[in-house]
């Protein structure tokens, strides 16, 4: 809280993607470089932390697309914000049963927070993974990123418009510089220029602009083009055009004040997927459908998978396995606020799941 401050008093106002960056992100005081923010004891959960088996399907869906692009006998997983290192475990376990692919494999773990590779490195012990803290590292494909709740807590603009006139949203001190409060200055001409290039300019009165992500999607599509593969991710988010604030703040799973206490809560917003896929496809890239977890992970054989490993279970352990599942695939649960989007290397058609 106090960097902020001091930040502040230097600066008088900072736009909210770079408030987010440095509540987020900072060496020292950025949320996600201090602490574990995952788990029961920890401030969310996450699809793998509910289930394993949505890593196990993560890991079929994986060799699958392999086999579908001739069996390379190089393949490069780099999985985007490993967490606590739980959904790559996972994978690795399934991983293994199948010879070929494993002999082939190497996965980079993108992390920046030494905090948190020193979780994943205590739960992760394999020659087959190396750490990275830069997309510039991958030097070689076909390559395939995944992503799960990684985009949404990329910094992001707010631009709201008032009888046509754009504002930005920024932050900036109380008269007695101690509280944080949000200011709107007359957005620029460069930045609505930018927001009209990307479509996103329409009725409504909110303007969500999500900056990082897209320079991320841009790096990725030019590394999937040079080496070919693709790009899975899972979110939270939305396909149609949604006019209206999706930024929160989560403290021991609950939404908080997003002014309060920065660098001590999660700061997230939700996808805008369409524009996602505009993104890829203007980089070149493959994009058919997006769909939602609970059908992804059903066309993938998930209840199936449930269905057979019951028949060695305990009543109460195949209570549990199937209240989680229902947690992952339910249309009111996790099943359909997160999004699937595949984008992969033009002209090619690998479709499971979607």
């Amino acid at each position: 809280m106090n960097e902020i401050i001091n930040i502040l008093k230097v600066k008088k106002s900072i736009p909210l993607d770079q408030f987010i960056n440095i509540s987020l992100y900072d060496k020292k005081f950025g949320y996600y470089m201090k602490k574990n923010p995952l788990g029961k004891d920890g401030d969310f959960i996450t699809s793998p932390l509910v289930s394993n088996l949505f890593g196990e399907m993560v890991a079929i869906w994986c060799v699958a697309f392999w086999e579908h692009i001739g069996k390379p006998k190089k393949f490069l997983l780099v999985e985007l914000g490993p967490g606590d290192g739980t959904l790559c475990n996972d994978l690795l376990k399934t991983f293994v049963k199948f010879e070929n692919f494993y002999s082939s494999l190497e996965i980079n773990l993108l992390e920046i927070s030494n905090k948190l590779k020193k979780i994943q490195k205590l739960k992760i012990n394999n020659e087959k993974v190396k750490w990275i803290n830069d997309t510039n590292k991958i030097n070689y494909g076909p390559v395939i990123f995944i992503g799960n709740e990684f985009f949404d807590a990329l910094p992001i603009k707010q631009i709201y418009k008032k009888k046509k006139i754009f504002f930005e949203k920024y932050v900036s001190l109380s008269k007695n510089d101690k509280k944080i409060k949000f200011l709107y200055k007359k957005a620029n001409n460069s930045l609505i220029k930018r927001l009209r290039n990307l479509n996103l300019i329409s009725s409504g009165k909110i303007v969500e602009y999500p900056i990082e992500a897209i320079k991320f999607l841009e790096t990725i599509a030019k590394k999937i083009n040079r080496f070919d593969g693709g790009l899975l991710t899972f979110d939270y988010g939305y396909k149609n055009k949604k006019r209206q604030n999706t930024l929160q703040s989560v403290k021991n799973h609950k939404k908080i004040n997003l002014l309060f206490k920065p660098g001590h809560s999660d700061i997230t917003s939700h996808l805008n997927f369409k524009l996602f896929k505009e993104i890829l496809k203007k980089n070149n890239l493959n994009v058919t459908k997006i769909t939602n977890q609970g059908e992804f992970l059903k066309k993938l054989g998930i209840l199936e998978r449930a269905n057979i490993l019951s028949q060695k279970m305990t009543f109460k352990e195949k209570a549990n396995m199937f209240y989680r599942l229902k947690r992952l695939v339910n249309s009111d649960e996790m099943g359909n606020i997160f999004k699937v989007l595949f984008a992969q290397t033009k002209g090619k058609k690998f479709s499971l799941g979607f």
